[in-house]
């Protein structure tokens, strides 16, 4: 036996182990192992839940007027502006890929988020799939080329001009949906209609929709060319469209597109009377929304807890019932939750695995009654710029709205 053997018999192993050190070990790598099973089962969820998404919206098709889309679209206006600071473009992009990876294949933008900074930003992201998306936005407004917005325009050769320049920021020769923003009281909707027809017939151009239209508004323009999807605010809490806009749309067969579906983000649960608003970059304070104060924040809470009890029978949090809620209002009704947060835009397009049933809907309806919102759904100052008919309180019935008639000639 040489030196190097007997060393080996005396000397405790670097290899061997104490009763201590097994333990020890055994426990540690126990730990390991649980935790990876943890950490590829919670993967395995998140996939599932994405691939049951994506399933979901590929399956849940549904029609404006001719135009077909997913049952729930994406807003992309907050990564310009609204409730925050400018979303810059690399994560913005990232943001609307993930949207996308979601199922989402209707994204809403406009020539004033920016102004121009949404739309450049959506035609990046998505001209690689451009024939797999439909892609809407907006004119309606004077914008100097520096960006200052001057007032509403809705004369004929600025929707052109407008046309031509959101098509280039777009990288598109075409626009699915192209919206009349804001209703002119200086133009005649006969004319915006007849040059979105031309706008039509030349393929620039393939359906055409208004923002923030009441019903006379919608009639006249209807009946120069079919109107696609009236895009208006309504939610849960904001039930404006409900007396004459939503009934006309049904009766001509035209769609309807709720903005801020989510009560510019209140019906999530996730504002409270603690929640600290950015004081220059969130339009709910910088425009003193009137539901957006600590006390209008506080008092409608109510409204919340009423989503939140539906949500926990559903396994669904309140913003996702919201949604939900309005996609079983009408099978015509297509939201477009927007964010700048990857995993609340998650949170949004999981909704469409939401299913209300009739008692559900009359639990909501009931609950809702008998609850008080406080404040207007705008400052007056945006309310005013609204057209006739379309705020609670106002009926275009018997006028033709804010529109002025055409010229006789």
């Amino acid at each position: 036996m040489n030196n190097n053997e007997n060393d080996r018999e005396n000397k405790p192993s670097n290899n061997s182990f104490s009763r201590r050190d097994f333990i020890t070990q055994t426990t540690y790598l126990a730990g390991v192992l649980v935790l990876g099973s943890s950490l590829l089962s919670s993967c395995k969820t998140t996939n599932q839940s994405q691939k049951n998404t994506l399933k979901s919206m590929q399956g849940n098709k549904r029609k404006l007027g001719t135009l077909e889309v997913t049952a729930l679209g994406f807003g992309c206006m907050n990564i310009a502006y609204a409730y925050g600071p400018r979303v810059e473009k690399q994560e913005a992009i990232k943001l609307f890929k993930a949207a996308y990876d979601e199922g989402a294949r209707f994204f809403d933008t406009a020539e004033v988020y920016g102004p121009f900074y949404s739309e450049e930003v959506v035609g990046e992201a998505f001209a690689p799939v451009r024939n797999s998306i439909v892609l809407a936005t907006k004119f309606g407004f004077n914008v100097t080329p520096e960006g200052q917005r001057l007032g509403l325009d809705s004369r004929p050769d600025t929707i052109r001009r407008v046309a031509e320049q959101s098509l280039k920021r777009l990288r598109t020769d075409r626009i699915d949906l192209f919206y009349q923003h804001r209703v002119d009281p200086n133009v005649p909707i006969e004319d915006v209609a007849g040059t979105l027809k031309d706008l039509i017939q030349e393929g620039k151009v393939l359906h055409y929709g208004l923002s923030e239209a009441g019903a006379a508004t919608i009639r006249r323009a209807h009946a120069v060319h079919p109107v696609t999807a009236i895009q208006n605010e309504y939610s849960f809490w904001t039930r404006d469209p409900e007396h004459e806009v939503l009934p006309v749309c049904e009766e001509l067969g035209i769609g309807f597109v709720p903005w801020s579906p989510l009560g510019m983000g209140y019906l999530t649960g996730k504002v409270t009377p603690s929640t600290i608003l950015h004081p220059t970059a969130d339009l709910r304070v910088t425009a003193k929304f009137p539901r957006f104060t600590k006390e209008a924040i506080a008092h409608n809470r109510p409204i919340v807890d009423l989503l939140t009890v539906v949500g926990k029978r559903k396994e669904a949090t309140s913003g996702q019932i919201a949604l939900a809620w309005l996609m079983a209002k009408k099978p015509w009704i297509v939201p477009i939750p927007g964010t700048t947060n990857t995993a609340h835009m998650k949170e949004n397009m999981g909704a469409i695995n939401v299913q209300l049933t009739d008692e559900d809907m009359k639990e909501l309806e009931t609950g809702f009654a008998k609850i008080e919102i406080q404040g207007k759904r705008a400052p007056e100052a945006l309310i005013a710029v609204h057209d006739i008919g379309v705020n609670i309180g106002s009926s275009s019935l018997g006028t033709h709205g804010k529109s002025p008639l055409p010229n006789k000639k």
